[in-house]
């Protein structure tokens, strides 16, 4: 059974379009056949994978405005190998929250495209805007599991709780099948303070819902992209590359 993970947070900057892409290829090496959504207007991951977001035919707006695009029509390779792929996104995605607004089931959209997917994948992972609007929206609607990345910083924490109320209300309205599967720090930067309490509070709060693994804050996850590159294929033996095999095992293992 294919798994559908929703990487979300309303705040930016934490490490979503980082943790998909990371995330995907850890998979990938594992065996695992993977699809990499893009649901963000910014294309970061699109751009991140080495596809211009500017000269595509079909993107994920095409998927979400249109009932008879199928989701193999828009699937651009990703790098990872002949079992992985990506559903890219494009600027015309800013308008798709405007556009969706007067469209039917319009947070149901990606999960119509994806339960009439004809490509096998075991894990489908959904990078979302920092928003929560309607593209999130459809990402937690079409995914069963909902994947925190949180900076290690304390406004970062407080706008945990806004997503966990999204999260919460759309399960009991929209996706009763959603679960958390679990929140993980990032950008955490070893001795300082701070960052360990921040860690600290989130695992008195949201318990064994918070993952061991940390994710160090390196610009080498900011160098990796300008090379077409994830952490894993531009520096393996980083600690960051590291740190998502791991992820990739404990969610491999733990399914």
């Amino acid at each position: 059974m294919t798994r559908t993970i929703v990487v979300a947070n309303q705040k930016g900057g934490v490490g979503k379009t980082t943790t998909v892409a990371s995330l995907g290829a850890a998979l990938a090496q594992l065996g695992q056949r993977v699809l990499l959504i893009d649901l963000d207007p910014q294309a970061a991951l699109t751009a991140a994978l080495g596809v211009d977001p500017y000269h595509i035919p079909y993107s994920m707006y095409s998927i979400l405005l249109s009932e008879s695009m199928s989701l193999g029509r828009v699937l651009q390779p990703t790098g990872f190998g002949e079992a992985t792929a990506l559903a890219p996104a494009s600027i015309d995605l800013a308008a798709a929250e405007i556009d969706l607004a007067r469209a039917s089931q319009r947070a149901f959209r990606l999960k119509r495209a994806l339960d009439q997917n004809q490509i096998p994948f075991d894990v489908i992972l959904i990078d979302t805007p920092p928003s929560l609007g309607l593209l999130t929206l459809n990402g937690l609607v079409g995914a069963q599991e909902v994947l925190v990345p949180v900076q290690c910083h304390y406004l970062a924490m407080r706008g945990v709780r806004a997503l966990m109320e999204t999260v919460w209300r759309v399960k009991r309205r929209l996706n009763a099948d959603l679960r958390l599967l679990g929140l993980l720090p990032t950008m955490y930067r070893r001795g300082n303070r701070h960052a360990d309490q921040v860690v600290r509070e989130l695992r008195a709060v949201f318990k064994n819902k918070v993952f061991d693994i940390v994710v160090h804050d390196s610009s080498a996850f900011a160098e990796a992209p300008v090379m077409g590159k994830t952490i894993l294929d531009y520096a393996p033996g980083h600690e960051g590359a590291a740190a998502y095999r791991e992820l990739a095992e404990a969610i491999v293992q733990h399914g």
